[in-house]
């Protein structure tokens, strides 16, 4: 029989591994809770919300007959936006993180616009309070956007064989359309005699653009063989944006509609036409965006219309 403080000890050593088991099961326990609540802040982070604002504001921007290259505009950036952030739990500086993944200042500010004026409409129809009120947005820089020169433009007259092609390039560069413009053009629109066509712009607001003596060629020769059953292109906006994407890949030229716009108010700006009569021709509503198409054209390019005052 074992001596009692032998005993003794051994009851105290059990003891004292029982407890230490017991503390080991209660710190584990206690990080599985505190992993289990990190999960739960992770997914009230990074999961959808209840009410699918998404679709409420592409509805409210089709109730608004925004342009589908609009439409598709918001629906890809803020669709981007919240697939990686959570709309109501998102603070300022969980935006400001989403945007800084985008190395582009101009993908970072059109990031910017779209989650803003989503905010703005949650603000205005559910009272929500946006997390950007204070927000700034980022700083654009300098950027000179891209647009053609006069010959790259002929290049593309050359290598297109559809008459059609030929009339919607002419137009694009001596108009400044819009896509959404140009493709709801009706015959009825054209007047000949002064060349200028009747569109409906922005905000549903009726301008005119005028157009030269290559494009009234054009589109003489493309509808002495077409009969127009509403626009006279017989093509939609995917259809003019396949067209163009067709042509950039034979031709390595840039070719889509803003490039198109661009050109338009640089070509114009190189001829020595001041930048509110572009404005006006281009339907713009401030001097501010004609700057910034206009970054490209050089100082060489404005001293050639340069006359001394005095001599």
């Amino acid at each position: 029989m074992p001596p009692k403080n032998n005993q003794a000890k051994n009851t105290k050593v059990m003891i004292s591994t029982k407890k230490r088991k017991f503390e080991v099961v209660s710190e584990t326990l206690a990080s599985w809770a505190t992993r289990v609540k990190s999960l739960r802040n992770f997914h009230a982070q990074h999961t959808k919300t209840d009410t699918d604002y998404f679709s409420l504001f592409l509805q409210s921007r089709k109730a608004n007959e925004v342009s589908l290259g609009s439409l598709s505009f918001y629906r890809v950036k803020l669709g981007r936006f919240l697939t990686e952030v959570n709309a109501d739990a998102a603070k300022r500086q969980d935006i400001e993180s989403f945007l800084l993944q985008f190395r582009n200042p101009g993908n970072r500010h059109a990031y910017y616009r779209v989650i803003k004026t989503f905010y703005n409409w949650r603000e205005e129809s559910f009272g929500l309070p946006s997390p950007m009120k204070h927000m700034s947005a980022p700083r654009l820089g300098k950027l000179i956007l891209p647009s053609l020169t006069q010959e790259q433009v002929f290049i593309l007259l050359k290598t297109t064989h559809n008459i059609r092609n030929k009339a919607i390039i002419a137009l694009f560069t001596e108009s400044g359309l819009r896509l959404s413009e140009l493709t709801h053009i009706k015959p009825d629109d054209i007047d000949w005699d002064s060349r200028v066509i009747r569109v409906i712009g922005k905000g549903k607001k009726e301008a005119f653009a005028p157009f030269g003596e290559l494009t009234e060629r054009h589109l003489k020769a493309w509808l002495a063989q077409y009969q127009p059953n509403g626009n006279i292109w017989g093509l939609n906006e995917w259809g003019v944006t396949s067209m163009l994407r067709r042509l950039e890949a034979s031709t390595g030229i840039t070719c889509n509609p803003h490039t198109f716009r661009r050109t338009f108010a640089c070509l114009l700006r190189k001829a020595g036409i001041d930048i509110m009569t572009i404005k006006d021709l281009g339907r713009w509503e401030s001097l501010e965006m004609v700057q910034r198409y206009t970054r490209s054209v050089s100082f060489n390019d404005s001293l050639k219309f340069y006359k001394a005052p005095l001599s």
